[in-house]
């Protein structure tokens, strides 16, 4: 593995995971937040397009990470959904 796909992956891994902090501080409070839906959205959207990407090229990293990704800020949707009053 080469510096240009170490710091790749890491890269996906701090993308990946920013958000993970927010998502337990929903379940934990078990109440939504203040979030754009309309920006998630475009998020989910470029993810989406990241993924495909990472197939159309065969680059695991991308597709791992991204995925990760995807499912994380998906969870947040659905949790300040669900907790939404």
């Amino acid at each position: 593995m080469n510096t240009d796909q170490v710091i790749g992956i890491a890269a996906g891994i701090c993308t990946s995971i920013s958000l993970l902090p927010q998502l337990i501080k929903t379940i934990k409070e078990k109440k939504d937040g203040e979030i754009s839906y309309f920006m998630l959205a475009i998020l989910l959207a470029g993810i989406g397009l990241w993924i495909w990407y990472g197939i159309l090229k065969q680059d695991y990293p991308i597709i791992i990470t991204n995925a990760i990704s995807f499912i994380l800020n998906s969870l947040i949707i659905f949790f300040n959904l669900y907790y939404r009053k």
